[in-house]
């Protein structure tokens, strides 16, 4: 097997799962389309790390964050609705990429580039795939609760906050990860698109939770592996797995 389609492979199941595992939680607090704006907002990271050959992620990654402490603090200033201040900073994130981005590499930004990771790259992926898995999974059934009634979790003595703030944190990581695999355009498919499948097939939590998480990996390996057969960019092969695997969900549907 070819080294460099091994490493996208790793690459992309184990973002690709974290990244549904995730999405199973942002789908029911229907926070899936935030990971949309949120990976437009990456776009200027990527554009520096495409420009100067670091890691499109470790570029992205304080932009997301940047990006949310600004929504936020627009939000107490304004008191203008969240949908409006997000829809003023992602387009101020992409207007400025494509002012300096070369019109070349802009493919790479938008629809990501899974083809050239390197070893380095590969590791801290997974490592980083694999702790917010574990993040998550420890903090989802609190998570649960709060979006079931914040008064039933403060009576079981959950700091809210705290939770919310990793909550937020590990969404911003997973999508500074997704732009390596699918772009900054895309970034929301990969955690909307393999929790709505898992809601049609499973019959409980636990089933919705890790049938995700299976389906995410599934659409990874797939799209990985069509790039490989066809050429067409990984990215949009991602995403189209994924929604053929929707597709044939709704047949199933439980």
């Amino acid at each position: 097997m070819d080294n460099q389609f091994l490493l996208s492979l790793i690459v992309g199941i184990s973002v690709g799962g974290a990244a549904g595992y995730l999405g199973s939680l942002m789908l029911s607090r229907r926070m899936a389309l935030v990971a949309g704006p949120l990976g437009h907002l990456t776009l200027p990271g990527i554009a520096l790390g495409l420009m100067y050959g670091f890691d499109v992620s470790l570029g992205a990654f304080p932009f997301v964050i940047f990006g949310i402490v600004l929504i936020w603090l627009f939000e107490m200033k304004t008191k203008l609705p969240m949908e409006a201040l997000t829809a003023v900073v992602f387009a101020s994130g992409v207007a400025i990429t494509f002012l300096f981005l070369p019109i070349e590499q802009a493919e790479a930004a938008l629809v990501g580039d899974i083809s050239r990771v390197r070893h380095a790259e590969v590791i801290i992926s997974v490592v980083l795939a694999l702790s917010l898995f574990f993040v998550v999974r420890k903090i989802y059934s609190k998570i649960v609760l709060m979006n079931i009634s914040e008064e039933l979790a403060l009576s079981e003595k959950i700091n809210i906050k705290t939770y919310n703030l990793i909550y937020l944190g590990a969404i911003a990581l997973i999508v500074a990860l997704g732009v390596k695999m699918v772009g900054g355009l895309l970034a929301a498919a990969l955690v909307a698109i393999p929790a709505s499948a898992a809601r049609n097939l499973s019959r409980n939590l636990a089933q919705y939770a890790f049938g995700a998480m299976i389906i995410g990996i599934l659409s990874s390996f797939l799209g990985i592996f069509f790039f490989k057969l066809t050429g067409f960019p990984a990215g949009p092969l991602i995403i189209l797995m994924g929604t053929l695997i929707f597709i044939i969900s709704i047949i199933f549907r439980k």
